[in-house]
């Protein structure tokens, strides 16, 4: 007889960890994993990661999903090796080799096509992706054989530097690093690259280094996160405001404040703005997000008073505090 399944209690929890997606896991069961380690009632992540690609995955808890879209739209980087003279049905290590082809192109011409694939290109979505044609998701119709016709979509290819090759022997590849625009499929990219050079290829491995602001640096592993004791876990959380770096701030007083709470506009001598991060005073808090036109504070994504009180009674917040004064 199986023993009972223990349940988690869950409680609110409201701030950002940065994680070091591990290989193998898909975004949605890494963000599951930490929110079963946190405990935490709500979560979201900030865009996906194939389960071979590793590296910078922020998840958002509680408020701090209000606002996770602003890092789906934040610039990507990401360190990637391409195996070149072999296509898979995937673009990737995942998929059935489809064709294997002689390498034979020159170091010059890898330089030369790389060159090609610098500022904005087009690219056609690949068939094992999440984006969605007719309200269903295009792997799906991969996994029933099916090949759909996608429009292609425009990106911009930042930076695209080469850190190692290697044209000959029994794995001929490129290691590459690239900065990217939001919906950049780095598959896509190393796909088209190899297919350029004239010997096919796929991706072998993939390592995001930054989103946004956020680096490896700063992120933190599953297994180190499930090492903590329960508090140092919601300390490990950066605060909500995290996700709002650029944004420029307002200080609201305590009526203003309320009523922005409510939805309503406030006017003040404010220049305009179209990222604004809304605070208030006594204590010092974050309320939400907004716009400013014309000397006019237009709500945007608002915290809820609940949120709000939630975060302010959260003693880990109070250490913090202590902390800074020390």
């Amino acid at each position: 007889m199986n023993a009972p399944r223990t349940r988690v209690q869950r409680r609110p929890v409201h701030g950002v960890l940065l994680l070091d997606k591990p290989l193998g896991l898909s975004s949605n069961q890494a963000l599951q994993k930490a929110k079963w380690l946190l405990r935490a009632e709500k979560a979201g992540h900030t865009g996906t990661l194939d389960p071979l690609a590793t590296g910078v995955l922020p998840l958002c808890f509680g408020a701090a999903t209000k606002f996770s879209q602003l890092h789906l739209d934040a610039d990507k980087a990401y360190d990637t090796t391409v195996r070149l003279g072999q296509t898979t049905s995937t673009a990737d290590a995942e998929g059935e080799v489809l064709a294997t082809r002689p390498v034979t192109c020159s170091v010059g011409q890898v330089v030369e096509v790389l060159d090609r694939f610098m500022g904005p290109i087009a690219q056609v979505p690949p068939m094992h992706s999440a984006l969605k044609k007719d309200g269903k998701a295009l792997y799906e119709y991969a996994r029933d054989g099916e090949t759909v016709a996608r429009e292609p979509r425009h990106v911009v290819i930042h930076d695209l530097d080469l850190l190692n090759m290697q044209l000959n022997g029994d794995t001929p590849h490129l290691d590459l690093h690239v900065v990217c625009s939001k919906g950049t499929y780095i598959r896509t990219l190393g796909e088209d690259i190899a297919e350029a050079l004239g010997c096919g290829g796929h991706l072998s491995a993939l390592r995001r280094t930054h989103t946004g602001p956020f680096g490896l640096a700063q992120t933190l592993t599953l297994d180190a996160l499930e090492a903590m004791s329960p508090d140092e876990r919601l300390a490990a959380l950066l605060p909500v405001e995290t996700l709002l770096g650029g944004h420029t701030r307002v200080t609201l007083g305590a009526e203003d404040a309320g009523r922005f709470l409510s939805g309503l506009r406030r006017r003040g001598h404010w220049p305009d703005a179209e990222r604004v991060a809304v605070y208030g005073t006594d204590p010092d808090t974050l309320l939400g997000t907004a716009h400013v036109v014309a000397g006019e504070l237009i709500p945007g994504r608002l915290l809820s008073p609940i949120e709000i009180q939630q975060i302010l009674e959260n003693p880990l917040r109070e250490t913090e505090a202590a902390k800074d004064l020390s």
